[in-house]
Formats: C-alpha cells, sequence, structure tokens
C-alpha cells in the first residue's frame, strides 16, 4: 500500500531527490531523464511516476520543500540570525547548489526579511528596493560561496554580511 507517508515511500522520495540534484551538478535539466534518475536510484518508474509527473514536477518539489524548510528556519524575528542561515546553507549545500541552478532564486521572495526593522531603518521609504537589494545581495553572496566549495566558515559569511549592513 502506497501511503502518502509511509517510511518505503519517504526513502524512495529522498533517493529520487538526491540522484537528481548530484545529476544537476554535472547536467542541465533537460539533459536528466526518469529513466537516469531511476537507473542510479535502483528504483522503478512506477515508483517515479507515483510520486511526480515529470523530472519539472521533481525540480518543483524541490523548489517547494527548501523554501518551507527555510523560512520555517526562520520565520521568529529570534530566528533571523545571520550565522543561523549561513549554517543552515553549510548543512544543505546539495540543495542550495541544485536550486541556484534552476534558477529559482529569481522568482523566491524573501518572507525572512525584517520589515519593521527596515521601516524604522530606512524611516519608512523604499521599503521594496531594500528588500529587493538585501535579497540580490545574499543571494549573490550565497551562490558565490557556494561555487567556491564553502571555503569560509558559516561564521565568517555571517561577519560578511553584517560588516555590509554596518551592523543593522
Amino acid at each position: 500500500m502506497n501511503v502518502k507517508n509511509n517510511k518505503r515511500r519517504r526513502e524512495s522520495i529522498e533517493k529520487i531527490e538526491k540522484a537528481f540534484m548530484e545529476m544537476l551538478m554535472e547536467k542541465d535539466i533537460s539533459e536528466i531523464s526518469v529513466t537516469d534518475i531511476c537507473t542510479v536510484t535502483k528504483l522503478n518508474r512506477s515508483t517515479f511516476y507515483a510520486n511526480f509527473d515529470d523530472i519539472y514536477a521533481l525540480a518543483d518539489s524541490l523548489r517547494i520543500k527548501l523554501e518551507a524548510d527555510f523560512n520555517a528556519q526562520f520565520e521568529t524575528e529570534q530566528s533571523r540570525d545571520a550565522l543561523q542561515m549561513f549554517r543552515h546553507i553549510y548543512e544543505n549545500q546539495l540543495f542550495y547548489k541544485a536550486y541556484f541552478k534552476l534558477g529559482y532564486d529569481e522568482s523566491h521572495k524573501v518572507y525572512v526579511y525584517d520589515i519593521p526593522r527596515a521601516e524604522k531603518d530606512f524611516e519608512n521609504k523604499h521599503i521594496k528596493y531594500h528588500i529587493e537589494f538585501f535579497r540580490s545581495g545574499f543571494n549573490a553572496m550565497v551562490k558565490l560561496w557556494l561555487n567556491t566549495g564553502c571555503k569560509e566558515t558559516p561564521e565568517e559569511m555571517a561577519e560578511i554580511l553584517k560588516a555590509e549592513y554596518k551592523g543593522r
């Protein structure tokens, strides 16, 4: 019985997602097939199709999962900490590399941006521009960090971010 949350099904989905993300590091999404994923995971095509309509649905599912996970990590004001964000990214590098490679960062909304603080710091002027500046700058930092193999520690990255915002 293929119940939505049974252990075997969750394990199959995790195998499919991991194989897809690893392949994505070497190929474009258009070059990855369901057959490729099934060969690597040793799962049947029917298992893939029981969970995803196609490769693009798999990619979208990963995007939704990553965004939800990221936003859940930092949904409270107390958890909006640069070091915590960089640790999370460091621990989930493959996920984030896949996310950026698929270009999802262009459409992702920063839900963890501290709008009340920005309103205070920027006298409630042009907030949407400050949010976009922060989102773009943060994404660029993370992409560069991931592309260079996360050579700096999460602590160093948090300090770099803080220095850019002069301790705000």
